[in-house]
Formats: structure tokens, sequence, C-alpha cells
């Protein structure tokens, strides 16, 4: 019944991988916050086992969304040479500092920042994008990247959220801003993952099938049923109209940022 339960999880978080470029995170994250909750795990410690589990399991996501979106040329890789480097060391800095944060902050920061890029989502989705606009320049964008890794590691996500919003304000399509955030996915989450795990050792949490802060049996199970359903995330979004993959991305935010406040608010 628990590799069923992880194995339907990965079911979702493939699609929304495919789908949105945000690497599953915003669905594995509260969905394993909830598995685990009811699994009886350390309260203290079932935050930060969320993050890490779902980090890990991003890398076989990423890659299964990663080679969707190239395939339809929706990868800016000049963009990405600039962004991944500074996301890969960022992230897993930012894991150390989840490390050394309660996991009620942890999740009060989650729902607050998921639906805050809803709302900046949604308020553009009828924008136009302005084609003409340039990109940052290579150090901007390098700039950038750090904050997104740290913001990853914090949030346990691909770094879709931001990067998919930051790109498109630059005038980068939505498809494309997709395509690229899935590619900035993989040394992300290879890098958090890693993180998670070291950190994790260290403070010699009490739960069992674990390496670190990462769950062993959900990344197996997760793993094995995203990597499947994350081409058939990306060829539905490029089915979809750029505004209505705006708008269908931000309600899917609001709907988990609202569940992490809730439970961390009550």
């Amino acid at each position: 019944m628990e590799l069923i339960t992880f194995l339907i999880i990965g079911a979702f978080a493939g699609f929304a991988a495919g789908l949105f470029g945000v690497g599953g995170g915003t669905i594995i994250v509260p969905l394993l916050f909830i598995v685990f909750t009811q699994m009886g795990y350390d309260p203290d410690v079932i935050m930060h086992l969320a993050l890490g589990t779902s980090l890990a399991t991003i890398v076989v996501t990423s890659i299964s969304s990663l080679m969707a979106h190239h395939k339809n040329g929706a990868v800016l890789w000049p963009v990405f040479k600039n962004l991944a480097p500074p996301m890969a060391i960022g992230c897993f800095a930012g894991a150390g500092i989840a490390g050394l944060l309660p996991g009620l902050h942890l999740q009060i920061m989650v729902g607050l920042f998921l639906i805050w890029v809803a709302y900046t989502m949604f308020t553009g989705s009828n924008k136009a994008v302005n084609s003409t606009m340039a990109l940052p320049s290579s150090s901007q964008q390098v700039a950038a990247g750090s904050v997104i890794g740290i913001a990853s590691a914090l949030f346990g996500i691909g770094g879709g959220s931001l990067t998919v919003p930051y790109l498109n304000r630059y005038g980068v399509v939505m498809q494309k801003s997709v395509g690229t955030s899935a590619a900035c996915g993989l040394p992300i989450a290879l890098a958090g993952a890693i993180g998670f795990m070291v950190f994790g050792m260290t403070a010699e949490i009490n739960v069992p099938n674990t390496i670190g802060y990462v769950h062993i049996y959900a990344f197996i199970g997760i793993s094995v049923m995203s990597f499947i359903t994350a081409k058939f995330g990306a060829k539905t979004a490029h089915a979809l109209s750029p505004a209505m993959l705006k708008k269908c991305f931000a309600v899917l935010l609001v709907i988990i940022g609202s569940i992490f406040l809730v439970k961390g608010l009550i």
C-alpha cells in the first residue's frame, strides 16, 4: 500500500513536471508531507524529508521532461549555460540553510512563496509577451540563478516556480520558458538532493529507510512513475495556448500554497 501511494504521487508529479516545467516539486512536497505525517515520523524532520526526497525524485523527472522539451526545440541552451552552475551551487547551500530552520517555518515560507508566484503569473496571463525584449546580461543571469538555486532547496522544487516567470518576464514565450526551466531542474535537483543527504546525515535523524533527508522507498516509487508520465505533460504543454498554460500554472500554485498555509498556521 505504501508503494502504491508513492506511485500515485509520482504519476501526478511527473505530469505536472512536463506540463508546467516545475519538476513536480509543487505536487511532491505537500503530498509527501501528508504521507510522512500519517506514517508517524518525527514532526521536526517531516518537512525536511519532503523537501529532500522531492529534489531527489526531480533528478529523474527532469531528465524525462528535458528530453521531451528538447525534442520540441523548447530549451534555450545558451540561457541554460548561464543559469545552471550558479543554480546548482545555490541549491546545495540552500539545503544547508533549510537544515537549520524549523519545519513549521519552512511550511509557511513555501505556502507564501507559491501563492505570490501564482499571483504574478495569473495577473500576467493575458499580457502579450514582448518578443523584442532582451534577456539580462550573462552576469545578471548568473546572479538570478544563484537566488533561484537557494530558493529551490528551501521550497523543494526544481526551480520552475521562479525560472518560468523570470524568463517569461523578459520576453521568452511560455513553452520555451517551461522547456528551459525543465533543463535547469536537473542540476538544481542533483545538487539539492546531495545537500539534503549530506546535511541530513550530520543531523542523525531517526527515520527508517532514509539517507539523510531523502526517503529511499519514496524516491524509487515516485521516480519510476514520474519518469513515465512527464512526457505526456510536456506534450500537453505544447498543445495549450501560453495564456491558458499560465492560468493553469497559477491555479495549481494557489491550491498547493493554501494547503501549506492552513497546515502551518492551524
